[in-house]
């Protein structure tokens, strides 16, 4: 009894957050976000500034950059910065990405995506990574309120029937950790993506990893406690 109990897994659904965590994409959602306010001779925001937005939906993340927008304006932002992104896009999965996917794939874990990006995009650039093979659900910020609200968690438990302690979120964001306490689950942060390991140690999550490769050994570790 006792070895069957050092075998079963703490986490049964593990849900990563895209951009900044599996992708290696911040760099050119700023570049986008730039030229779309560039050419629509908008004051062209610093990187930082757009760069602390990454994680929201896009609705959200142009009415925090830009208070004062209208809904003409937030359409017209929104096109302009769909087309930059859409048209050359440069992004790459971070290094070891596919790897651990494909580790606890093949060790039984549920995966599962939560992501500030809109439907279009995330189908878009799982047929280009060929990571939707590895995933049971997804859910995005055009189907649900934006993070840090926990309705897209939420759904997806739902949907594949587990419950929140035997759920983990990943993700680079103060918005996904604050998701993960929201709706009640356990969290961590990765510190090589967008918010930096202080402000995702303030939001409390179970750890801090510096690579997404950690990972697996950090849930092995997290089993063998029980």
């Amino acid at each position: 009894m006792l070895v069957t109990q050092k075998m079963q897994k703490t986490y049964e659904l593990v849900v990563f957050d895209w951009d900044g965590t599996l992708m290696d994409s911040a760099a050119h959602i700023v570049t986008s976000m730039q030229r779309a306010l560039k050419e629509l001779d908008l004051p062209v925001l610093p990187r930082e500034k757009i760069r602390d937005i990454i994680g929201l939906g896009l609705r959200e993340a142009i009415m925090r950059l830009l208070p004062d927008c209208d809904d003409d304006l937030l359409l017209m932002i929104t096109d302009r910065y769909r087309h930059h992104f859409f048209t050359d896009d440069p992004c790459e999965p971070f290094a070891g990405a596919e790897q651990v996917l494909q580790h606890l794939h093949g060790a039984g874990y549920l995966l599962a995506v939560a992501t500030g990006k809109g439907r279009q995009g995330l189908d878009r650039v799982l047929r280009s990574t060929g990571f939707s093979q590895y995933f049971v659900e997804t859910r995005c910020a055009d189907e649900a309120h934006s993070k840090p609200h926990p309705q897209m968690l939420l759904e997806i438990m739902d949907i594949l029937g587990v419950d929140a302690k035997h759920t983990l979120m990943v993700g680079d964001t103060e918005y996904d950790l604050n998701m993960a306490n929201a709706a009640n689950t356990a969290a961590v942060g990765v510190d090589y993506g967008v918010h930096s390991r202080e402000r995702l140690m303030a939001c409390s999550p179970l750890a801090c990893l510096s690579s997404i490769t950690e990972l697996p050994e950090w849930l092995v570790n997290e089993t063998n406690t029980l």
